[in-house]
C-alpha cells in the first residue's frame, strides 16, 4: 500500500465532516451529520446517516477529546442532527464493494470504539446516553447499545432495528445482537422476532421489550433527554474545575517501510513479513506530582507514548495486511519506567491520570485483539518491567536471551505492581492472571519475585518467558521461530491466536470479538452474503437474493 492511499488515523474536531461537538456545562452533545459525499473511499454514498471507517475514525477521536480535553464534562449525549433518521447503520453500499479483510478490520474497529464508551462508561465516570431522534438501525442501534441509557423518540414512525439478517444475509452487528441479551437482557424470543424484523420496533413496545430504556412524545423528549443527562452526570466523578488537556498531532513521520514517533517506532521487513516494533523508556527529568504532570499536559510522557502506541497499532493493522508477524521490543531505562508506574500508582484516582491509564488499558488491549502474531525479544538495553512487561505478556511468545557470563548486560524483566490489575485484559482479567489461569500457587510465586530484576534463567524458572536461549543459540533460535511463524496460514494462526489469548470465563467482550473473528468472519465470506446474488451484493439494485439453503 502506498503512503498515499494509506487510512490514517489522526484528525480533529477542524477536520470532521460528520460529527457536531457542543459542551454546556457538565454535557457534551456529539451529534452524527453525516455528509454523505464524504466517504473514505470512493463507490458509494453515505446516505441516511450511514457510515463508513473514516466516520468512526472521527468518533474514536472525539471521545478521545471529550475524555481528556473537557473533564467537566460527565454526561455525553448521542444524538442526530437530521430529521427523522438517528443513524441507519454501516454503509450497505460500502460493505458491497469492500474486500473480506476491509469488513472485518472496519468491524473491529466499530467494535472497539463502540465497547471504549463502556469502558469510559466503567472506569472513568464518563456516562453515555443515546438520545435516538429518528430511525436507529444495525450499527447505528449498536451505538446506542453502547451508550449507558437509551430514550427514543415516541412519533410512530422512529424503530430500532437490527435488520441485517432479512436485508443483509449477515450477523447483526455482532456487538449489537451481544449487548441485546447480555447487557440490556432482553428476552431471547422476543430478541429472535427483533432480529428478523425489518421494521424494527417502535415506541412503548421497544421499551416493554427492554430494547430502550425510555420513550418521549416529540415535545418532550428534549427536556426529558437534559433531565436524564443531568442525572447520570450526578453519579460521575468527573472534575467540574478540571483543567483539559488539548491533544497536539503526534511527531510522526511515515515512510514506505516504517513508522517512527518520538517514543514508538516500527520497521517493517516486507521480505521477511515481520515489522520490529521498539517502545522507548522515558527519558530525562520526569515529574512525580500532579502539579508537574499537570504543568506537562498533553505532553506527559505516559500520555504521549500511549497515543503514539495506538495510532501505530491501528495504522499497521489497517494499512499492512501482510505483515503478519510483529516483533516487540523495548529500550531504555528500566528504573524510569518504574518510576512512572509509581507515579501512575500513587496519582490513579486524579481525573488527568486515570484517564492515561484507561488510554493505556485500552491500546494494550488494541494489542491483544490484533491479527497478528506477537513475539517479543528481550534482548541487552531492554526495558521490559511494569507497564513495559505489559507488552510482552500480551505477546504470543518471549524469547529472553541469558548471558550468564555477563551480568551488566544480561536484560533483565521485573514484575512490577502495574502488572496486577491496573491494565486488565476485555476477559477482566490482568495478563498474568491469564498467563496462569488465576491460579494461586504460580501467581504467588511471581508475585514473591515482584520488584527484583529477573535474567532469563530467573524468569523462566517462574514461568514468565517462554524460551531462555544463551547467546550460542540465540540468533538459531529465533530465526528458525520467525521463519516457521510466517510460513504458515495467516487465517490458521489468527483463529488458533484468539483462542489461546482469551481462555477462561466469557464476557459480554469476549463474546463480542469472538463471534466478529468466527462467526461474522465466516458470514462475510459466504456466497448468501457476498456471492454474485448475495444479499450484500444485490441489495439496492432490485434484485432477489439467492440462497444456498444447506444449512452448515
Amino acid at each position: 500500500m502506498t503512503i498515499a492511499s494509506r487510512v490514517e488515523y489522526q484528525t480533529d474536531p477542524s477536520q470532521y465532516k460528520h460529527w457536531k461537538l457542543s459542551f454546556n456545562g457538565p454535557v457534551a452533545t456529539l451529534a452524527v451529520d453525516i455528509d454523505e459525499n464524504a466517504g473514505l473511499r470512493p463507490g458509494y454514498k453515505l446516505k441516511l446517516n450511514s457510515y463508513d471507517l473514516g466516520v468512526d475514525i472521527e468518533l474514536n477521536d472525539a471521545i478521545s477529546r471529550i475524555r481528556f480535553e473537557h473533564p467537566e464534562v460527565r454526561t455525553v449525549v448521542v444524538t442526530s442532527a437530521k430529521e427523522k433518521v438517528f443513524c441507519s447503520g454501516a454503509n450497505i453500499f460500502m460493505l458491497g464493494v469492500s474486500s473480506h479483510s476491509w469488513k472485518v478490520n472496519f468491524c473491529k474497529f466499530t467494535n472497539e470504539t463502540r465497547n471504549g464508551l463502556e469502558d469510559s462508561s466503567r472506569y472513568s465516570g464518563l456516562k453515555f446516553l443515546a438520545a435516538v431522534n429518528g430511525a436507529c438501525a444495525g450499527g447505528g442501534y449498536e451505538l446506542a447499545l453502547a451508550c449507558d441509557e437509551i430514550i427514543l423518540i415516541d412519533d410512530r414512525s422512529s424503530a430500532v432495528s437490527l435488520p441485517e439478517v432479512p436485508l443483509l444475509g449477515v450477523l447483526p452487528g455482532t456487538g449489537g445482537l451481544t449487548r441485546v441479551t447480555d447487557k440490556r437482557h432482553v428476552r431471547h424470543d422476543l430478541a429472535d422476532l427483533f432480529c428478523t424484523s425489518v421494521e424494527g420496533v417502535r415506541g412503548q413496545k421497544a421499551k416493554d421489550w427492554r430494547l430502550v430504556d425510555d420513550i418521549a412524545k416529540a415535545v418532550d423528549f428534549a427536556q426529558k433527554v437534559q433531565t436524564r443527562a443531568l442525572a447520570l452526570a450526578a453519579q460521575s466523578d468527573r472534575p467540574a474545575d478540571g483543567k483539559g488537556v488539548v491533544f497536539k498531532p503526534l511527531n510522526r513521520t511515515v515512510e514506505a517501510d516504517a513508522l517512527r514517533y518520538s517514543n514508538v517506532t516500527v520497521e517493517i521487513d516486507r521480505a521477511k513479513r515481520t515489522a520490529t516494533w521498539t517502545v522507548k523508556a522515558p527519558t530525562g527529568a520526569q515529574p512525580s506530582s500532579i502539579a508537574g504532570i499537570e504543568a506537562l499536559g498533553a505532553d506527559w510522557f505516559p500520555l504521549v507514548m500511549a497515543r503514539e502506541l495506538e495510532d501505530a497499532i491501528l495504522m499497521m493493522r489497517t494499512n499492512e495486511l501482510e505483515i503478519g508477524t510483529w516483533l516487540i521490543k523495548t529500550e531504555g531505562d528500566a528504573s524510569a519506567v518504574l518510576a512512572m508506574d509509581d507515579v501512575l500508582l500513587a496519582n490513579q484516582k486524579h481525573w488527568l491520570v486515570r484517564e492515561t491509564i484507561g488510554l493505556l488499558r485500552r491500546t494494550l488491549s488494541r494489542l491483544d485483539l490484533s491479527s497478528r502474531s506477537l513475539f517479543a525479544l528481550i534482548e541487552p538495553g531492554s526495558c521490559f518491567v511494569g507497564t513495559y512487561l505489559e507488552l510482552a505478556l500480551a505477546c504470543d511468545r518471549s524469547y529472553h536471551l541469558a548471558l550468564p557470563d555477563d551480568e551488566d548486560r544480561a536484560p533483565k524483566i521485573t514484575v512490577a505492581e502495574s502488572n496486577f490489575g491496573l491494565y486488565p485484559m476485555v476477559t477482566d482479567q490482568s495478563r498474568l492472571g491469564r498467563r496462569f489461569y488465576d491460579e494461586a500457587p504460580a501467581l504467588e510465586a511471581v508475585r514473591a519475585k515482584a520488584g527484583q530484576p529477573l535474567d532469563a534463567d530467573a524468569a523462566f524458572a517462574v514461568g514468565l518467558v517462554t524460551s531462555n536461549p544463551d547467546d550460542i543459540d540465540w540468533t538459531d533460535e529465533v530465526r528458525i521461530a520467525i521463519e516457521e511463524r510466517v510460513s504458515m496460514s495467516p487465517d490458521a494462526l489468527t483463529g488458533m491466536e484468539a483462542n489461546l489469548r482469551f481462555n477462561g470465563t466469557e464476557n459480554m467482550f469476549t463474546r463480542i470479538f469472538g463471534r466478529l473473528t468466527a462467526w461474522q468472519n465466516w458470514i462475510f465470506q459466504r456466497p448468501n452474503a457476498v456471492g454474485e446474488k448475495g444479499a450484500l451484493k444485490v441489495y439496492g439494485k432490485g434484485d432477489k437474493s439467492q440462497f444456498d439453503w444447506n444449512r452448515v
